[in-house]
């Protein structure tokens, strides 16, 4: 059921720096092993003989490592193929972009064992799909079908059944084709300006731009569009 453990999330972070280290890498696409689960959340059997600090030792290393996949300057694309329930949810919520299975299921059961989504699911959730509708599948703890989570805006894209990983790769593909320094630009716009004030936010956002402006692949971009060519993008 592909649940988290410290392992896990310790390679996905290193997975992020690696990425964000190699040019030829322009997008991640993570999924689960198998087609039962994208991620089952945490191995609750293991917990059971946790003492109390050392939950909150593993929510400080997964609170830290899921920014790190947050801040990786490559898009992550989640593709959620079966159950992606508690840590899972969380870890679908930390990509940029999810990619949903027909069958597959979304939610932050927690409250149902006596806890609260502790690795982000209470900030990140409301950040995507607005508070009223947080509230509402925080507090029920239910789960949601692939169609109103695409409805709400929990994920970006349903595939066809059994295709989350193909469908999640041609998004990656759209991503790649375009300029690499301007897509980690908007990235990082998006990220750091969304909850400032709109004078601070607009700051941020320029900020970016000009990342994007010194760049030699804006003048290519505007070059191939100019000669009706396709751009040849050197990430410079």
């Amino acid at each position: 059921m592909n649940v988290l453990s410290r392992a896990i999330i310790a390679e996905l972070a290193d997975q992020a720096r690696d990425a964000a280290a190699d040019d030829r890498i322009r997008a991640v696409v993570v999924t689960g092993a198998g087609s039962r689960a994208f991620c089952a959340g945490a191995n609750l059997k293991e917990r059971r003989g946790w003492s109390e600090e050392d939950i909150r030792r593993w929510l400080g290393e997964l609170h830290a490592k899921l920014r790190e996949v947050e801040r990786c300057p490559k898009p992550w694309i989640a593709a959620v193929n079966g159950l992606a329930l508690g840590g899972g949810c969380e870890l679908a919520l930390a990509c940029d972009l999810r990619v949903m299975d027909p069958a597959a299921q979304m939610g932050l059961t927690e409250v149902r064992i006596g806890i609260i989504p502790g690795g982000g699911g209470t900030v990140r959730l409301a950040r995507v799909v607005g508070l009223g509708r947080a509230r509402d599948l925080i507090l029920t703890a239910r789960r949601v079908e692939a169609e109103e989570a695409l409805q709400i805006g929990l994920v970006n894209r349903i595939s066809a059944a059994g295709d989350s990983v193909a469908a999640a790769i041609a998004l990656g593909n759209e991503i790649a084709a375009n300029a690499p320094i301007a897509v980690a630009a908007a990235k990082a716009a998006i990220e750091e300006a969304w909850d400032l004030a709109l004078d601070a936010a607009l700051e941020r956002e320029r900020a970016h731009y000009d990342k994007a402006l010194r760049s030699a692949d804006r003048l290519e971009g505007l070059a191939a569009f100019a000669e009706k060519r396709p751009p040849r993008w050197s990430g410079k």
